[in-house]
């Protein structure tokens, strides 16, 4: 199985919070998030939202869909927010947030590996497409983000 450690960073001028709200309300995303489908609330966790179980379903630049279980497994609001990944992804995700007066920088680490075989197979040659195509996928995460919260989009990388 081929493993990505992949990095994802947006700034915006907005305060942390509604950041993380809007983060944390994961079954909203696709109201502002391009490329996901669908998030399906399997399980609400613990008060914190430890526990919490969800199924996405992205859709990407590149002709494919993935879907995948998130099971959150850190909520430390409004700075952490770590969880983990089974189904044709697999692996662990990070929320990262800090404000530093009227900006909030955002850092998403995703340390994934595919589970469906044409994807392994082809990883090789691909990976360079696969890469490009999250960075795409991102990108327009946080313009979506920036859009439906109203503020500005400082950095999108």
């Amino acid at each position: 199985m081929r493993h990505f450690a992949l990095v994802t960073q947006w700034e915006f001028e907005a305060p942390i919070d509604a950041i993380w709200n809007a983060l944390y309300a994961a079954g909203h995303w696709p109201r502002w998030w391009k490329y996901v489908r669908s998030v399906d609330e399997l399980q609400p966790g613990d008060a914190s939202g430890v526990g919490a179980l969800r199924r996405y379903t992205w859709s990407s630049r590149l002709p494919y869909r993935l879907s995948f279980e998130m099971s959150s497994t850190v909520v430390e609001r409004p700075h952490r927010l770590d969880a983990r990944a089974a189904g044709e992804l697999t692996g662990v995700g990070r929320w990262s947030l800090n404000q530093h007066q009227t900006i909030t920088r955002v850092r998403y680490d995703w340390q994934v590996a595919a589970t469906r075989p044409w994807m392994n197979a082809l990883a090789p040659i691909l990976a360079p497409a696969f890469r490009w195509n999250h960075g795409q996928v991102m990108a327009a995460g946080g313009r979506g983000l920036a859009g439906y919260l109203g503020v500005r989009l400082l950095s999108n990388s």
